[in-house]
C-alpha cells in the first residue's frame, strides 16, 4: 500500500492529475490543515498557489495497518518548496494519513506546521 501511496503523491507534485485521480475511489475527500476539504484535486492545485510555487516532501517514514478491510497509511517527513516570493523552504514536518479500499484512496487527512513558516514570510 505505500507504493499506491508514494504513486498518487509523485503524480501531485509532478501535478499529473489524470494520473493522480486514478488511485482515488469515487466520493474521495481531503482535509488539510484549518479544516480545509477538498473533493476535486484541483482544488488543492488551486488552494496552494496561494501558499507556494513549489512543494515537495521528502518521506522519513511510511506506516500501514490494516482494520477489517480498510487499509491505513500513515507517511511523514519533511516539506521544501519555494514561498511564492520565491524565497526556499524546507524542514517543515508533515504528516499523511490515507484511508484505503478496494485499491483506491477514498480519504486523506493532513497535517503539517507550513502555516507556522508561512506567517514569518507575511
Amino acid at each position: 500500500m505505500s507504493l499506491l501511496i508514494k504513486n498518487f503523491l509523485s503524480a501531485m507534485e509532478e501535478r499529473d492529475l489524470t494520473k493522480a485521480k486514478s488511485f482515488l475511489a469515487e466520493g474521495f475527500q481531503m482535509e488539510f490543515p484549518g479544516g480545509e476539504i477538498f473533493t476535486e484535486l484541483s482544488e488543492l492545485v488551486d488552494w496552494g498557489k496561494e501558499r507556494y510555487k513549489s512543494i515537495t516532501k521528502d518521506y522519513e517514514h511510511f506506516d500501514e495497518l490494516y482494520i477489517d478491510n480498510i487499509k491505513i497509511v500513515y507517511c511523514y517527513g519533511f516539506l521544501r518548496g519555494n514561498w511564492l516570493n520565491g524565497s526556499s523552504f524546507s524542514g517543515i514536518r508533515f504528516i499523511d494519513r490515507f484511508m484505503i479500499k478496494d485499491d483506491k484512496i477514498f480519504d486523506q487527512k493532513v497535517w503539517n506546521d507550513l502555516s507556522e513558516f508561512l506567517s514569518k514570510e507575511s
